[in-house]
């Protein structure tokens, strides 16, 4: 049962996503980063199965960075999201299609703003200013709705966020301990305290 939440504001993307790793009734880690940092000013949120997860957000990891050696720039959001989104649309329509659900956030330094790309396991993306997978999902999206403010400034953002996780832990039956939070803006990729 994973848990993503992301939301855009001024100059920034903030990304969170639960730390537990559990199969069933099982709990086996609780301190599993389920954020990607594929370049230095994007990131990538991933939940669904547990092997398809980790392959997948690897294989992209990977190409990206490819991408950025063969022409010694980094793609941008947009551009990376299209070709993330593409990539779990061609794996679809293979024998070994990949269960993962996305949150791509990244800041485009060429126009100086946020990006936030809510992609599902069946290749659908849309740029979004907030967004949330997981069961998690059912509970914080009113909230963000209500409260999100696509000016605010970050700490208006980590509070709205921590409103959200507080929403969570307080309606949802199997509750996650930890959160890894992940901010992308004009510096770079740095994991928050929440």
């Amino acid at each position: 049962m994973d848990i993503s939440f992301a939301l855009t504001g001024k100059g920034y993307v903030i990304v969170a996503a639960d730390t537990t790793a559990a199969r069933s009734i099982v709990k086996m880690k609780v301190d599993e980063d389920k954020i990607k940092v594929l370049s230095p000013h994007l990131l990538m949120a991933f939940s669904g199965e547990p092997g398809d997860t980790v392959q997948f957000a690897e294989y992209i990891e990977r190409n990206i960075r490819l991408y950025q050696i063969r022409n010694t720039y980094a793609l941008r959001p947009p551009s990376a999201a299209s070709w993330i989104r593409r990539a779990l649309a061609d794996s679809l329509r293979s024998r070994r299609p990949y269960a993962v659900n996305l949150l791509v956030g990244g800041y485009d330094t060429s126009t100086h703003t946020p990006h936030l790309y809510w992609i599902d396991y069946l290749g659908t993306m849309s740029e979004v200013p907030f967004a949330a997978h997981g069961y998690g999902a059912y509970f914080v999206l009113s909230l963000l709705d209500r409260y999100h403010d696509p000016e605010a400034p970050l700490e208006e953002g980590l509070a709205t966020l921590r409103r959200c996780l507080d929403e969570v832990a307080k309606r949802l039956v199997v509750t996650p301990e930890k959160y890894k939070v992940k901010v992308v803006d004009k510096d770079g990729v740095r994991e928050v305290e929440i």
